[in-house]
């Protein structure tokens, strides 16, 4: 007996250590073997004939257009005195633009801005680029290096609300369009020029319009790219280079009302239970409970596998072979907060409200949890998901308004056989030809969420570079772009212009990206 379970033993360990040997082997062959998502193009350099300066003319125009206070503050409510100037002062800053036949130009919902620049060929599909005239409130404006709304050049900076979201993006496009008319050229392929007046409180006067008009004239638009992620420095660890991220869809967004009624009374006499200690528990159950790590199952996991082989080897070998540690890296991923956004659907309590008077028992608590919804769950399964953490009939859960409900969006195509992700990444690596270009999501939302019936390649990217220090400031104190940062905006509008007059073909590869 005894001799036969040593045999066992003995025969089951051999079997292991093949196993393990044989696991080995596969990781190391794909570490070694993993292939690369990077292209060379030939570089944009200063030297070239078709190279758009940031003069002194167009610098003047940007650092005008940042002085708008073009301020959304919530719908419905924002500047229409400084949209309409704004507007006006588009018009006139780029008269090559707004005199040509080949464009059209519609004010849409008052202040939104649509230009159709007519291609030569119609029998290709036109594509679409997007941005808005609107900008977030001043916050602790004593802090400034910069007056927020001056356009103030500083130590090779332009300091002001709009810089980096998104006026160098709107100011930019219209640069290479002006730049592209006046040398006499017509693009081959229609082009769309957008511009919402109202994304930052969610673009239902704006965005949502402009869709309706073009759903009305029965476009379809070959690829959308509106305002996105960014090239940044030390993004991932054990990759030296920028890396150029490519948003491919957007985290969805839910707001959950919580709310718990009670018996109230005088402060003196409490009762066992108040609402606000059950609505506290629950709201700590959520914070404790986080929705499950999605790493894996989007397009997160294609983020690191395209820029893997340009990573150290104990990150390569991590990064090209998410098949095994897959777990592993989304644990890694979710002990920052920057980094558990791209893992899971999020959790944040953003708001409390309860009582009205120190020596009073409140009768009712309310809390809003604000959920940003990973790609591939559901409004309805985080939902569900909340209830059964609380598990406590008292709390009543219930979306807050339908307004603020927004799935996560379809996941646009992406990699080497898809010809419009293929157009995007042969554009930044002509401007940004050391950066590493990848695909990802948007952890927060874009007027792209009222395109989606446009069409089905829809990005999310802002052609400007900056370090994971200055992200914050977006929608921050000191919002700034450098000068060489926007020429870099102006030349790959243009650069891309011209690369849409080539052919959108598939290029097939002996590798797919099913890795």
């Amino acid at each position: 007996m005894a001799r036969g379970i040593r045999r066992f033993l003995s025969v089951a360990l051999k079997v292991l250590a093949l196993m393990l040997a044989l696991v080995l082997m596969i990781v190391v062959i794909r570490t070694v073997t993993f292939p690369s998502y990077q292209t060379s193009p030939p570089e944009c350099k200063v030297t070239d004939p078709d190279f758009i300066p940031a003069d002194e003319e167009r610098l003047a125009r940007f650092t005008s257009a940042i002085q708008f206070q073009t301020v959304s503050y919530e719908r419905g409510v924002g500047t229409p005195q400084e949209l309409a100037k704004f507007v006006h002062f588009i018009q006139k800053s780029f008269p090559t633009v707004h005199g040509s036949p080949m464009v059209r130009r519609d004010v849409v919902g008052n202040y939104s801005l649509l230009y159709r620049v007519e291609g030569s060929d119609a029998s290709l599909q036109p594509y679409m680029l997007a941005s808005h005239l609107d900008v977030v409130p001043i916050t602790e404006e004593a802090n400034w290096e910069a007056p927020p709304f001056s356009g103030q050049v500083k130590d090779g900076y332009i300091y002001g609300r709009g810089t980096i979201d998104t006026k160098h993006t709107l100011m930019g496009s219209l640069e290479a369009l002006e730049f592209l008319l006046s040398s006499g050229h017509q693009p081959k392929r229609t082009l769309y020029l957008a511009f919402g007046h109202d994304e930052e409180t969610h673009g239902v006067f704006g965005a949502k319009v402009i869709s309706k008009v073009l759903q009305q004239r029965g476009e379809e638009i070959v690829f959308i790219l509106d305002e996105g992620t960014m090239v940044v420095d030390d993004f991932f660890p054990g990759v030296s280079k920028p890396v150029a991220l490519v948003s491919v869809s957007e985290k969805g967004s839910l707001h959950v009302k919580l709310k718990v009624q009670a018996e109230g009374g005088h402060g003196s006499m409490p009762t066992k239970e108040s609402a606000i200690g059950i609505l506290a528990r629950a709201a700590k159950k959520l914070e404790d409970n986080p929705h499950p790590n999605m790493f894996g199952t989007g397009p997160e996991a294609r983020m690191l596998e395209y820029v893997a082989t340009e990573m150290t080897l104990p990150y390569r070998m991590l990064s090209s072979n998410l098949w095994l540690f897959s777990p592993l890296v989304g644990w890694l991923l979710s002990q920052t907060p920057q980094g558990n956004a791209y893992a899971r659907t999020t959790t944040a309590l953003t708001r409390f409200t309860a009582g009205n008077k120190d020596n009073v028992i409140s009768p009712e608590a309310e809390a809003i949890v604000d959920h940003r919804i990973h790609p591939m769950q559901t409004a309805e399964e985080v939902l569900e998901f909340d209830r059964k953490v609380i598990n406590d009939a008292r709390v009543v859960l219930d979306v807050k308004d339908s307004s603020s409900v927004f799935p996560p969006s379809p996941i646009s195509p992406h990699g080497k056989d898809s010809p419009t992700y293929a157009v995007l990444q042969k554009t930044i690596q002509q401007i940004f030809p050391d950066a590493l270009v990848t695909p990802t999501f948007m952890v927060a939302n874009t007027d792209t969420r009222h395109y989606w019936n446009l069409s089905s390649a829809i990005y999310r990217f802002s052609p400007s570079a900056m370090s994971v220090a200055d992200l914050k400031r977006i929608h921050g104190v000191n919002e700034r772009i450098s000068i060489k940062a926007y020429e870099k905006v102006i030349n790959f509008y243009y650069h891309l212009i011209s690369n849409m007059d080539e052919p959108l073909d598939v290029k097939h590869h002996g590798h797919t990206d099913g890795l």
